[in-house]
């Protein structure tokens, strides 16, 4: 199959499923994994796609303008995931290392938390998430079991929110859930979409122990729905950064807070 046409079909099935695995190119293609990494990095110089760990999602077209009932009101994840990458990535990979294998947990929507996925490759644990980016990764290139939650897809926010307290989540248990948000403050975990605050408080109660990924940046004031108080968390990770000032917020408030060294994690991952 010549280049052009490898582009042409990858281009189709990236309309048609929003993400490809470089397992996926490979698949459709016929091509080795050199030429299929080289296939997804043309379709990224294209503008047709972003480039993530592990193969290419797809990006909206330029001046579209999603519908209203598809959209909530908190930042996209394309614009979030290209903020504070290093800092997001090294508070993942602590936050991997407090989870053992045979571990119920859940990985709530965001960009911080979905750093996760890289480094659970080699976990074998059960995973609840309402983020599809990061089932679609953990579902082809981990051992995890995976469950989705039911509800209406959220395409700009690559969010999975059920308008439902009856649903499939209330069945489920987890030893700890590992969440993100827009602003950590003196009143808690804050968001700044009610459907996400009430989905993220559901998320919660099935869980025995919060874990918060909050990059430096998390601690400037942002939205008004409080998804839980201080006292709800047990650990909260972040880098080096964090103002000293909320790091004091934190320790007063009985939050065990773990800071992440970027340079050590930068050459751990070397």
């Amino acid at each position: 199959m010549r280049e052009r046409e490898r582009t042409e079909l990858l281009r189709n099935l990236l309309a048609e499923r929003g993400f490809l695995s470089i397992a996926d190119v490979m698949a459709a293609t016929g091509v080795s994994a050199a030429s299929a990494r080289r296939d997804a990095g043309r379709l990224a110089e294209a503008g047709l796609a972003m480039r993530i760990h592990g193969g290419v999602h797809a990006v909206e077209a330029a001046g579209s303008e999603p519908n209203a009932q598809e959209t909530l009101a908190t930042r996209s994840f394309v614009d979030s995931q290209t903020t504070n990458v290093e800092a997001k990535r090294a508070i993942a990979r602590r936050a991997v290392g407090l989870c053992a294998d045979g571990d119920a947990v859940i990985i709530n929507g965001g960009t911080t938390t979905f750093q996760m996925a890289q480094f659970l490759r080699d976990r074998r644990l059960s995973i609840l998430t309402n983020s599809y980016p990061l089932a679609e990764l953990l579902i082809h290139e981990t051992e995890n079991r995976v469950a989705l939650p039911g509800g209406e897809v959220y395409r700009v926010q690559k969010l999975i929110v059920a308008p439902f307290d009856d649903d499939a989540i209330q069945h489920y248990w987890a030893r700890l859930m590992f969440m993100s948000a827009i602003s950590i403050g003196p009143l808690g975990v804050i968001e700044g979409d009610p459907l996400i605050a009430r989905a993220e408080r559901k998320l919660l109660g099935r869980a025995d122990k919060l874990i918060v990924l909050a990059d430096a940046s998390k601690f400037a004031p942002r939205g008004s729905l409080v998804v839980c108080p201080l006292s709800r968390i047990d650990t909260l990770i972040t880098d080096e950064a964090a103002p000293s000032e909320a790091l004091a917020m934190l320790r007063e408030a009985g939050v065990q807070t773990i800071v992440v060294d970027l340079s050590a994690s930068d050459s751990e991952a070397a």
